[in-house]
């Protein structure tokens, strides 16, 4: 987080692919480094597979703000099927970047966003995720790939204190824990940055 009291991040996804799950555990570790954190989804009465969106406030100091998030400087998407139906890129700042689950290059992926001419980031969480996990869980990849864009937590203690969040809401299942830390490792040196 360079120099900047706050990072604002927008996620979208899907019913069922844990946009808001991702988002809650970024505000739990990011709450275990000491900073002041809100995540929180926006969904009425969506199913499974329908468009969601969740955020996340990274802060310094406490935040008392308490709106969805219009201007973010990152914007995650978990499923690029939303492209042709939501502006995920509306509101995004200058300087900002959005990450996007999807087999793609940034340059493939920038002329489906709407005239955005920023950062341009993606990641195969699928395959990732399939070839680690056995099973279509992009957002944990996604996670990562947030992590490592924003800079908002340092690399290495975010991986120290999920890994210390996974051992305590995993403990009956330790398969779980080592399964999610190597695709969290992999996520981080695959992100590509366009």
């Amino acid at each position: 987080m360079a120099n900047k009291e706050m990072v604002e991040i927008r996620w979208h996804g899907r019913g069922g692919q844990g946009a808001k799950m991702a988002c809650l555990l970024l505000a739990d570790v990011a709450g275990l480094e000491g900073k002041y954190v809100q995540g929180f989804p926006e969904y009425g009465p969506e199913r499974m597979g329908a468009p969601i969106t969740a955020y996340n406030r990274i802060c310094e100091k406490r935040c008392t703000i308490h709106s969805n998030i219009y201007e973010p400087d990152y914007v995650v998407v978990l499923d690029d099927s939303l492209l042709g139906s939501v502006n995920v890129t509306g509101g995004l700042k200058e300087g900002g970047a959005v990450i996007i689950n999807t087999p793609c290059t940034p340059e493939q992926m920038r002329p489906k966003l709407r005239g955005w001419t920023g950062t341009v980031c993606t990641i195969d969480a699928r395959r990732i995720s399939e070839e680690i996990l056995g099973r279509n869980f992009p957002n944990t990849p996604m996670l990562a790939a947030v992590v490592k864009v924003s800079g908002a937590l340092e690399a290495d203690r975010f991986l120290a204190d999920i890994e210390e969040s996974f051992r305590h809401k995993f403990a009956a299942k330790p398969e779980v824990v080592a399964g999610n830390m190597a695709t969290l490792k992999r996520s981080m040196e695959e992100v590509l940055v366009g």
